[in-house]
């Protein structure tokens, strides 16, 4: 009898020391850690309005959204990592989550790792501050659409819109200039079915797009200083 108790005592103890894990919404690092932070990945396509096939790898905004939410006023979380490594998808859906990042208190830091192609760009730089690791790419393009487009005025001026959303927030976001920008999402001679630019971890932070080039500890030091600068601003104020 003792013997089971015992057992029991030390599975509820490797519980409470291994990471919490929510399966749609990330990670939350083990409370042993110097700092609680969350975990989040975007990877694969982004989902939006229209349900993908099953087969493809995504991250749906349904998900992230309200575990977003969740974070931000959860008082145990003490820090937000993005990991990406995502091909796009839904602009809208992108930019919502996005934006959403971008507007939160908490410190946040994104890391790219693989790729953070398209609407990758804007969820890349959505943090406070944002990494690349040396063997990323990170895909500039303008705006494009599947299936049915009239050719009416209409349908430019609108793409032309949107195109102006994604460089507004790049542009609030990063140190990169709108002028540069541009060049790289117009450029002609470097993709061979489309216009537009792909730039390795080093010539992202060059430009000013990303701001470090750097792994998963540069990315979880960087964080915990912001952490920390958060407590001591908050000590302060008190």
């Amino acid at each position: 009898m003792d013997t089971e108790n015992e057992k029991e005592n030390v599975q509820d103890e490797c519980e409470d020391n291994e990471m919490q894990r929510d399966p749609e919404c990330g990670f939350t690092a083990s409370q042993n850690a110097d700092h609680v932070i969350h975990c989040l990945t975007v990877i694969g396509e982004i989902e939006g309005h229209y349900i993908l096939p099953p087969q493809n790898k995504t991250t749906k905004y349904e998900h992230i959204i309200p575990a977003l939410v969740a974070i931000e006023q959860d008082k145990t979380i003490e820090g937000l990592l993005i990991i990406l490594n995502t091909v796009g998808g839904d602009v809208e859906a992108g930019l919502a989550i996005a934006e959403l990042i971008a507007g939160m208190e908490k410190p946040t830091v994104s890391i790219v790792v693989g790729g953070g192609h398209s609407i990758g760009v804007p969820l890349a730089v959505c943090a406070r501050r944002s990494f690349i690791v040396p063997t990323a790419t990170m895909t500039i393009h303008p705006v494009r659409m599947n299936g049915l487009v009239l050719g009416v005025p209409q349908t430019l001026s609108y793409f032309d819109r949107m195109q102006d959303r994604i460089t507004s927030f790049v542009t609030r976001n990063s140190r990169i200039s709108a002028e540069k920008f541009r060049e790289l999402m117009m450029k002609k001679d470097e993709l061979v079915m489309d216009v537009g630019s792909v730039v390795d971890g080093e010539t992202a932070v060059s430009s000013g797009l990303i701001d470090h080039l750097g792994g998963l500890s540069d990315a979880i030091e960087c964080l915990y200083s912001l952490i920390e600068e958060r407590q001591e601003k908050a000590g302060e104020n008190e």
